[in-house]
């Protein structure tokens, strides 16, 4: 059965997509089968991991059926799409935004059912994996809610704002909210903190503040810095020193970082 992990903030831009497509990947690299669940309809972590087949296999991703089609007719199976060793997807594309509009026709008078339905196709597919994870978009929203409880775990991705800070205080409260009203049963595996700027006063502020509202021992240890590698990455998909012989020292760091958070990460869940 996998370990079902939900990357989220209510504050946009905090890094969600790049930390949940990263770590799956690293997840993958140490011989774990991991599949990334892109529950967002923009479809961030899709083309990043579309791009990073086609670089590393030549191949171009192509679709016999949507992930709404799929959701439709109650088959998520059918739309696994492997991206590397041990890696797949679930894509996501732009007709997911009738989702919520689909939930409602389907059950108009249990908001239950709604909410957990997705949990249910979910539960399906995941004695094929070692890892799940999820990739929201930065609101309260049905997407959401279906991915928090289809989930074991969830990691709040913390950017070193004020608003981001804001978004992770309001997100815990929603967590709270959705364990009291479904009775389900999910821990917070820890605050992931992403640097802004490096070494920044009001970076080094924000994650001291963190540190003493959450407890320092809920606070990832591995802090992700400001590297602008990652942002060419969702140009290139991504580099791996190991396997492309396009790579320089910048994405070396790059994978060398992911690797001690993702290490990290597992040594969390197994505590």
């Amino acid at each position: 059965m996998a370990y079902k992990i939900t990357y989220s903030n209510f504050k946009g831009g905090t890094g969600k997509t790049t930390n949940s497509t990263m770590m799956g990947y690293h997840l993958a690299k140490k011989g774990y089968r991991t599949l990334l669940v892109d529950l967002d309809p923009q479809a961030n972590a899709t083309a990043l991991y579309s791009l990073t087949r086609q670089n590393q296999t030549g191949e171009i991703m192509t679709f016999d059926k949507t992930l709404m089609s799929a959701i439709a007719d109650n088959s998520i199976a059918d739309i696994i799409t492997p991206i590397c060793d041990n890696l797949f997807l679930l894509p996501s594309f732009a007709d997911l935004t009738s989702y919520p509009l689909f939930l409602e026709k389907k059950f108009p008078d249990n908001l239950s059912k709604r909410s957990t339905y997705f949990s249910e196709l979910i539960k399906g597919i995941e004695d094929d994996f070692d890892y799940i994870l999820f990739d929201v978009p930065p609101t309260l929203s049905t997407f959401t809610d279906s991915a928090v409880l289809s989930s074991d775990y969830i990691v709040i991705v913390l950017q070193t704002q004020e608003r981001s800070f804001i978004g992770a205080e309001a997100f815990i409260k929603y967590l709270q909210e959705l364990m009291g009203t479904y009775e389900t049963d999910f821990d917070i595996l820890g605050i992931l903190p992403v640097l802004q700027k490096n070494n920044a006063i009001v970076d080094k502020s924000v994650l001291k503040n963190a540190t003493e509202s959450f407890g320092e021992e809920n606070m990832f240890k591995t802090i992700i810095k400001n590297m602008e590698r990652l942002k060419r990455y969702d140009m290139t998909g991504i580099i791996d020193p190991d396997i492309s012989d396009r790579w320089d020292v910048h994405d070396k760091n790059v994978h060398e970082l992911y690797e001690k958070v993702t290490n990290e990460l597992i040594e969390r869940i197994e505590e």
